[in-house]
């Protein structure tokens, strides 16, 4: 090999060698770079999720926020907030019955004691979903079956008494996560589903269901079979 072609050589191995350097200095930077631009769209993991889109949809079409303000105008211009059924007047700290202010989740005590006491926001509510779960529950029950609510509970043949314990514990605790994070069901309404209809609605399906219950043990047989 002449002496042209050794120096044609060396100039191509330095040339390869620079090459291969600035290919080893660009890969760490480019490596930053990209885990960089990875980190940024990944967040620090406590950005929004789809639940979280979901959840605030609901909020936004289903939620009104009920403020202090917006009590205190309702005690005063509401004729049943100034005395209870019995004709006492609310009086702040008593037992029964007590002002808006102070039984309301959004701006009254979320203790146990407060929260299901007589004028408490769990009694009714609570009462009035499972009557109306239960006296639907009941009346298909007894189509099917054509056994009576006693005898569907007590049966030895029937699982009746299980799933209504199971009913009362997810139904009490679906009930209590939003009163216990300070939002009444007056918060909430979508078309036709209102607070006050619920209320109604619990209270017919209330007194429905205690009937047929009493309409039962005298005839010992099904209403509606």
């Amino acid at each position: 090999m002449n002496l042209g072609g050794l120096q044609a050589l060396r100039v191509q191995s330095s040339s390869l060698s620079k090459l291969g350097d600035a290919r080893l200095a660009t890969t760490p930077r480019l490596m930053t770079s990209i885990a960089g631009r990875v980190r940024c769209q990944a967040g620090d993991g406590k950005g929004p999720s789809p639940l979280a889109d979901v959840k605030n949809y609901v909020d936004q079409s289903t939620k009104q926020e009920i403020t202090k303000d917006d009590i205190l105008r309702n005690q005063e211009s509401n004729e049943s907030e100034k005395q209870s059924v019995f004709g006492a007047k609310p009086n702040s700290g008593s037992l029964y019955p007590r002002p808006e202010l102070e039984r309301r989740p959004e701006t009254g005590s979320k203790s146990f004691w407060s929260v299901f006491a007589f004028d408490g926001a769990a009694p009714e509510t609570i009462n009035g979903r499972l009557a109306m779960l239960g006296f639907v529950w009941a009346v298909v029950a007894e189509k099917m079956t054509g056994l009576t609510v006693l005898e569907q509970l007590f049966s030895p043949a029937s699982a009746g008494l299980v799933y209504f314990v199971g009913a009362i514990q997810l139904l009490t605790y679906a009930s209590l996560v939003p009163i216990m994070s300070g939002e009444s069901t007056d918060a909430r309404s979508f078309g036709p589903f209102t607070a006050t209809a619920e209320r109604w609605n619990g209270r017919l399906a209330m007194i429905g269901f205690s009937a047929l219950i009493v309409t039962e043990l005298f005839t010992h047989s099904p209403v509606f079979h």
